[in-house]
């Protein structure tokens, strides 16, 4: 009989055990000491018990027993029943059914072949994308490893067996259990084990890029438990925990052995299980990837019908975004991302569009606009009151810079999850959300509680009225005009440094228009263009005063929002929380978010963190776009079901395909 029904109620019974209940016990007891399984916080309870007692003499071993028992229960009560699935939701089932066909927004019958050549602006010197040094292809981390479980891209957050064929939870989350398919190979054709996940997950989880420490710590034991089954067990309550495990890339324990894995570079090439191989590349210029014909997944997993259909896939790097552009319009690239509207409307009409060889796209999506402008380091003396973060907002002229460079006026970002249900309402805090921010008003910005809506100028060049509002909100932070340079009472001049990567165009159009309003005001401005590596390299650091940020958000947001926004993050170099947000409130909405029990809450939780994050006033806003615009080789096609996500990662060149 189980142990667990043992133990209900408040009888004697929940303390002594029949004599097959003993037997029981004590031979899983042995087998657990004996191979030397990491124990989780009932083990840990079991093995202090029976250090405490004694072994194995008649007197101690009922005493040790009950101790023991009672440990278990005590780790076991209230994490319900578990039972193998296909998927895991972050709140409820799955949506894809155990027998699903393929993702919905993929072609199952897509042909095979082709190639598709993009571009990124820059370079690297590294094909490690786990840790901190170095730069890297950014595609490299999604295209060139493989997780235990994958993402469908037409939910807010399922995940569905990839590596793994099955995964397992309580009710409560507190241990997650994996299950690898016996068919997983690496590309060299090893099988893919228990041992290389163990491996992989210590290894991140200590070594690895930042953003892989906070869940690692939350991992309070890990064990196999079975020949292709690994367990995790936390240490904390947090729901999305197994998720989060499940999205882990996977490397080759035996290719690291005697290396140094923080170091980066470009002499080890990665043996991964993905369907992809790093077939060719030149530091700083190219990398080519070549679709594996022996990945192990062809015609196993239905994850991946539909998926990686391309024979090639090659990224080059250019110096700027206009060498970028000339040579897509000169055939040496088969596709381009287009971010600006006045661009895309403009100069899309070469003669390859005009032929028709080259079509242009337009990819609608459902997530939150994420956050993208230029944010101010919070950690710098002259930008910690919140006064003249807001003085520099009400400064920014939008509604000029957003005609002059787009031609058309696009969405404003107005919060970090605005455009979806998750961003923040207009006016007064209200129901849960008003609830959960409370215990912190003292804490709070203003308009967090009471409602804030971005200052809206008046469309001229000049923008005199809101300069005005700026200068009045800097003169009460202590900062006033006179000779022409805005003062303090010791006669020191206010001013900072907007650092830029080069080939940044639109960036650099956007600062050059706010840099006269800021001289205007008085403001003692440098503008400090540098190479991709030294931008890399002084963000990381936090070393600058206001730069370009670009965060997206997504439909269900989770366990990251710590790497962007939690204190630790804020003293973690590396980390995304690049304006240095330090905020009780913003942590505990994360907590909510991440432990709430319905729909609901989890919503209220997000709304209140989005407020609490935008009247922090760390980023002045600039537009989002509802759409991509993707022009590309007539030859590339992809299916005519969009995922919500849109053109997010998983999208191209994942289920794109190659046709004549």
């Amino acid at each position: 009989m189980p142990l667990g029904p043992a133990l209900q109620g408040n009888s004697p019974r929940a303390l002594f055990l029949t004599p097959e209940e003993y037997r029981r016990l004590g031979r899983a007891l042995d087998a657990a000491e004996d191979d030397g399984s990491v124990f989780d916080n009932s083990g840990n309870a079991l093995y202090a018990a029976r250090k405490q007692v004694g072994r194995r003499t008649p007197t101690t071993m009922n005493a040790y027993r009950r101790l023991a028992l009672t440990a278990a229960f005590l780790a076991t009560a209230g994490s319900g029943h578990a039972e193998p699935r296909h998927g895991i939701a972050m709140y409820g089932a799955p949506a894809l059914p155990p027998d699903f066909v393929s993702l919905p927004y993929a072609n199952p019958d897509a042909p095979k072949g082709g190639r598709i050549v993009q571009g990124e602006v820059g370079s690297f010197d590294s094909l490690n994308p786990h840790i901190l040094k170095g730069r890297v292809p950014w595609q490299l981390r999604f295209l060139a490893y493989e997780s235990l479980m994958g993402r469908n891209y037409d939910e807010p957050f399922s995940l569905y067996g990839l590596l793994a064929e099955s995964i397992e939870v309580p009710d409560d989350r507190s241990w997650v259990e994996f299950t690898l398919r016996p068919e997983a190979r690496f590309s060299d054709g090893t099988p893919v084990t228990v041992d290389d996940v163990l491996w992989t997950f210590e290894t991140l989880g200590t070594l690895g890029h930042p953003r892989y420490h906070g869940s690692w710590k939350k991992v309070a034991g890990a064990e196999r438990t079975g020949e292709r089954t690994v367990r995790f067990t936390s240490n904390v309550r947090d729901d999305e925990l197994p998720l989060i495990l499940g999205l882990r890339p996977i490397l080759k324990k035996s290719q690291w052995e005697g290396r140094d894995f923080s170091e980066s570079g470009t002499d080890i090439i990665p043996i991964s299980s993905a369907p992809y191989v790093i077939s060719d590349f030149e530091p700083g210029r190219y990398v080519v990837l070549t679709r594996n014909p022996d990945y192990w997944g062809n015609g196993v997993v239905p994850f991946r019908r539909g998926t990686a259909n391309l024979d090639e896939i090659r990224m080059e790097f250019f110096a700027d975004g206009t060498a970028m552009f000339e040579a897509f319009k000169g055939g040496l690239l088969t596709t381009s991302r287009e971010t600006s509207v006045q661009k895309w409307n403009s100069q899309y009409n070469f003669p390859a569009v005009q032929s028709g060889d080259v079509v242009k796209s337009l990819i609608p999506h459902k997530r939150p606009s994420g956050i993208r402008g230029l944010v101010m380091n919070s950690r710098r003396p002259q930008l910690q009151d919140w006064r003249v973060r807001e003085a520099l907002i009400t400064a920014f002229n939008f509604e000029f810079i957003n005609q002059t460079i787009n031609g058309e006026p696009q969405p404003r970002i107005t919060s970090y999850f605005s455009n979806s249900i998750l961003g923040m309402s207009s006016g007064p805090a209200e129901g849960s959300v008003r609830k959960f921010l409370e215990p912190f008003a003292t804490e709070l910005l203003p308009g967090a509680l009471e409602g804030y809506d971005l200052p809206i100028g008046d469309g001229t060049e000049r923008n005199r009225k809101n300069l005005s509002a700026a200068l009045t909100l800097m003169d009460e932070a202590g900062w006033s005009l006179r000779d022409g340079k805005l003062r303090n009472e010791a006669g020191d001049t206010f001013g900072f440094e907007i650092l830029l990567s080069s080939g940044a165009t639109e960036t650099h159009q956007i600062v050059d228009i706010y840099s006269s309003a800021l001289e205007r005001m008085g403001v003692d401005l440098t503008v400090t263009t540098v190479d991709a590596a030294e931008f890399k390299e002084r963000t990381n650091k936090f070393d600058f005063d206001m730069t370009w940020y670009a965060r997206g958000m997504s439909l269900s947001p989770g366990n990251e929002q710590n790497l962007y926004w939690s204190s630790e993050a804020a003293d973690t170099e590396g980390s995304r929380n690049w304006m240095g947000v330090r905020s009780a409130a913003v942590e505990a909405m994360i907590e909510r978010l991440l432990t709430s029990g319905s729909q609901n809450d989890f919503v209220a939780a997000t709304k209140a963190l989005d407020r609490v994050l935008t009247t922090g006033r760390y980023v002045i806003p600039i537009w989002h776009l509802p759409v991509s615009r993707i022009a590309h080789a007539r030859q590339l096609r992809y299916p005519d079901r969009l995922p919500m996500y849109g053109d997010w990662i998983g999208f191209q060149p994942d289920v794109w395909w190659y046709e004549e």
